[in-house]
């Protein structure tokens, strides 16, 4: 039996998966994500509704309201040691994406707010890339769209490589309590994506009264929803993980909280 947490993708066509706010259940995150073959084109109306769109890898030229902003993207895969091209779109814009080479595209959605926000190609040098975590624990991260990048009005956007045989989102932490500073509330997906192919990961989405206790096993392009609770991932060895988050909330701060049973691992080592 499938998770209701989780949607699985089409293996073929156009469309990967598509993750509306009405699936999920909840009130801010959209995610979807889309092939396109080279020439293919893909229009749409923002709404109400504001856009981080992430190449995640190909190239295509993006036009918002008459201004065209061309050959966005190098990368040929999302496990390329290089950062995305990525364009926010505030609410209430006219989009067209024409693919100049294949091409894979996330559309990163969320309420668009009430101040009105400019056009902002993200650039791929722009983007903060760090390293978290140690030992089995290590993953590599890029910034797409942070919390302290005031572009957006709710959309946090990152992308995160965790090798074969490592875990992430580890320790497990949750953003589910509006009680800022010391968490947020935060809805979530992950857009997974697995080197071979073929490979797949594990995901767990639990709260601590384990009214939520959801295991996950994820293949390539599904996506896991996070309403709320712990959600830690595991990648088997052989297969290298990537996935893409996007979170949004009442309020664009992310703060988290580890799960308290887990949380001594953070001390440091004995001498």
């Amino acid at each position: 039996m499938v998770s209701p947490l989780l949607a699985k993708a089409a293996p073929t066509g156009r469309d990967i998966v598509n993750v509306t706010p009405e699936r999920a259940g909840w009130a801010h995150v959209g995610f979807r994500a889309l092939r396109l073959g080279a020439g293919e084109v893909e229009a749409l109306e923002t709404g109400a509704r504001e856009l981080c769109l992430v190449v995640l890898s190909g190239t295509v030229d993006v036009t918002v309201a008459g201004q065209t902003y061309p050959q966005l993207g190098t990368r040929k895969s999302v496990f390329d040691e290089v950062s995305p091209a990525a364009v926010y779109v505030p609410a209430g814009q006219a989009v067209q994406i024409s693919a100049v080479y294949d091409a894979e595209l996330a559309f990163c959605t969320a309420p668009g707010g009430s101040e009105p926000r400019a056009v902002r190609v993200i650039a791929p040098a722009s983007m903060k890339r760090s390293v978290r975590g140690q030992g089995s624990n290590t993953r590599y991260v890029c910034d797409i769209l942070p919390h302290d990048d005031p572009t957006a009005a709710h959309l946090l956007v990152v992308e995160v490589l965790t090798p074969a045989g490592h875990s992430s989102s580890y320790p497990p932490h949750k953003h589910d309590v509006e009680q800022p500073p010391t968490e947020t509330q935060l809805e979530e997906t992950y857009y997974h994506r697995l080197n071979p192919p073929q490979g797949f990961a594990f995901q767990r989405v639990y709260t601590d009264d384990r009214s939520l206790d959801e295991a996950c096993a994820v293949e390539n392009h599904d996506v896991v929803m996070v309403p709320r609770g712990y959600h830690p991932v595991v990648a088997p060895h052989g297969y290298d993980l990537y996935y893409l988050n996007v979170m949004a909330g009442p309020n664009r701060f992310w703060v988290f909280k580890n799960d308290p049973a887990h949380e001594w691992m953070l001390a440091p080592a004995s001498v």
